[in-house]
């Protein structure tokens, strides 16, 4: 009898172990089955439960676009808040299960009233979660927009990469519901960022906005990645150049939000890749703009410990988890008047 109910035992455990085995495999094989998927938008007479996994084209890294993505959580009236037009619109990247993400961004860096007498829009860009939890997620994000009604939802999977399409339709979003804010700021949700030093060091309030203006961490001379085992592998028939563009960094970059919507109209007719910040200096590339230099080291793409007084000269730091975030807040928010003198 023991010797029974201990084989029922072990039966019981390898089972469990193998069903966990066999989700764990299945969500893997789903990741890379829908990482080379887009997702079909709605006709108006169907459901988010009837959207279709469509194969995009023959390239798994290539891109449809232009195409008519429809904007599934909308907030056509964000930029029209009492406080009047925006100077800076935040476009901040995140995928669409980082709920605990998007609050501490909330609580620091992505908070609107964080600069005096200046007005600040922020919207958290996100896709669609993966076919196998998609309910439950897409559940989530109904209830947390309800609470704070700052995301923007467009229609295709949100993988890596498909980010050049969350970064083209902000751009969409920027040019058909706020137009006159001055100034977006694209960046991503694993940076330290210092709204203050950005918009009085960088891009000065009480100055006219110059037209054509982009900066952030610059590359000059930059080569695709041609292996296809890097994260950034870009193959040569999908861009057969030996070198890329001028093109700031991914992790945080701004730009006038006229420029943007000339980006806009250029990528109707520039082929899109996926490394999104490449992307962009395509664009501008073909506009014959370059990107204008900012203080010196104020966009860090690599890992700084933080420091007080330091980061205070800061831009933006690469590379920060957002629990490390909500941990340095609290003595970053504090004055300090030696920082200030210096």
């Amino acid at each position: 009898m023991k010797l029974l109910r201990r084989r029922l035992v072990l039966g019981a455990v390898l089972g469990t172990v193998f069903l966990g085995l066999l989700v764990l495999l299945v969500g893997q094989l789903l990741e890379s089955w829908t990482s080379s998927m887009n997702l079909r938008p709605p006709s108006p007479r169907t459901s988010l439960r009837k959207f279709e996994w469509l194969a995009r084209t023959p390239h798994p890294l290539d891109m449809n676009y232009p195409y008519p993505y429809p904007f599934l959580i909308n907030h056509p009236d964000r930029c029209k808040g009492p406080k009047g037009t925006p100077f800076l619109l935040m476009l901040v990247m995140t995928q669409p299960q980082e709920v605990g993400v998007r609050q501490i961004i909330r609580q620091t860096w992505g908070n609107e009233t964080l600069v005096p007498n200046v007005v600040i829009c922020r919207l958290f860009v996100i896709g669609l979660p993966q076919p196998l939890f998609f309910q439950e997620v897409q559940a989530l994000l109904e209830e947390e927009d309800k609470e704070h009604g700052d995301l923007l939802q467009v229609g295709f999977l949100d993988t890596y990469h498909n980010l050049t399409l969350k970064v083209l339709m902000g751009l969409e979003w920027i040019a058909q519901y706020c137009p006159t804010a001055r100034y977006v700021l694209k960046v991503d949700n694993d940076v330290f960022l210092n709204p203050s030093f950005l918009i009085h060091q960088v891009l000065h309030p009480e100055k006219p906005t110059p037209p054509n203006f982009i900066t952030g961490y610059i590359y000059l001379d930059s080569e695709p990645q041609r292996s296809s085992d890097d994260k950034w592998y870009m193959p040569p028939e999908l861009y057969p150049q030996e070198k890329y563009p001028v093109y700031c960094a991914g992790p945080g970059y701004v730009l006038s939000v006229s420029l943007a919507i000339r980006i806009l109209d250029m990528a109707q007719k520039v082929r899109a890749i996926y490394l999104e910040d490449v992307y962009i200096g395509l664009c501008i590339r073909e506009l014959g703009i370059k990107p204008t230099p900012s203080p010196p080291y104020a966009f860090s793409i690599t890992r700084q410990e933080y420091e007080h007084c330091a980061f205070h000269h800061l831009v933006l730091v690469h590379h920060f988890k957002p629990q490390e975030l909500l941990q340095l807040w609290p003595d970053f928010q504090k004055v300090n008047a030696t920082c200030l003198r210096d």
